[in-house]
């Protein structure tokens, strides 16, 4: 099938979503953590894979995915329903304030999010591509203040960001008790600079756990730390 990927244990269909399967959301699956989580928050699951992935990894947990756009939260409940985790995964076609704001009484062990990412940059004419990709800092002030109102005691909120913008949001987040857990730097290749930061947040005071992914050993050739990263998804491994 046309716009199909397939992973391991499920598969993928993309129709429909304006931002399709990509590094950033596969890495934020395969690395946030929390231990135990029985109830998994996705803000923006666009086709789901984000909450796919984190329902292979943890059976013992229920998902719920929001998404703002119509076509893409369709999509992503036919691939939730064809799935073999379809029964653990739940989809909402809604902002995530509205949604929270509705169940006000929802608290998540593991909140999840590859938002909408450039701040204040020229936007594209498809208006689609604009909610995915584009946002102004309003919507991380709106991001920070629900995940501090819905995150359990002990629970934790992983995101994936440009390293430009996670600086500002790990500062925003500092306003509603949210400290910084983990701060993984990913860079394409071993000499390259920091281009996205995959940080958790959480209210107990602790010291973050920094470190660093590389994506690529060479061009087109994925680094051991990726593979082992995602050998229980991608066939290609």
């Amino acid at each position: 099938m046309a716009g199909v990927f397939r992973f391991k244990q499920f598969d993928v269909d993309q129709t429909g979503c304006a931002m399709k399967i990509n590094t950033d959301g596969v890495l934020l699956a395969a690395i946030a953590g929390q231990p135990a989580p029985k109830a998994i928050l996705d803000i923006g699951t666009g086709t789901g894979v984000i909450a796919l992935m984190l329902a292979q990894r943890f059976p013992g947990a229920v998902i719920d995915g929001v998404e703002i756009d119509q076509a893409a939260a369709q999509t992503a409940g036919s691939n939730f329903s064809r799935s073999v985790f379809g029964p653990r995964l739940r989809v909402f076609h809604d902002s995530f304030q509205a949604f929270l704001n509705r169940h006000g009484h929802l608290k998540y062990d593991l909140i999840v999010s590859n938002p909408p990412f450039f701040i204040n940059s020229l936007k594209s004419p498809h208006a689609k591509i604009n909610t995915a990709k584009h946002t102004g800092e309003i919507f991380f002030e709106e991001l920070v203040a629900q995940c501090a109102a819905h995150l359990a005691a002990g629970g934790s909120a992983w995101f994936i960001l440009p390293e430009g913008t996670a600086g500002p949001v790990k500062e925003t987040a500092a306003r509603y008790g949210l400290k910084p857990r983990h701060w993984i730097g990913v860079k394409s290749f071993g000499g390259h600079p920091v281009h996205r930061v995959i940080f958790s947040l959480g209210f107990d005071e602790r010291t973050p756990i920094e470190s660093e992914v590389v994506i690529y050993e060479s061009p087109k050739n994925y680094s051991s730390a990726f593979g082992l990263l995602l050998k229980d998804f991608f066939t290609i491994f």
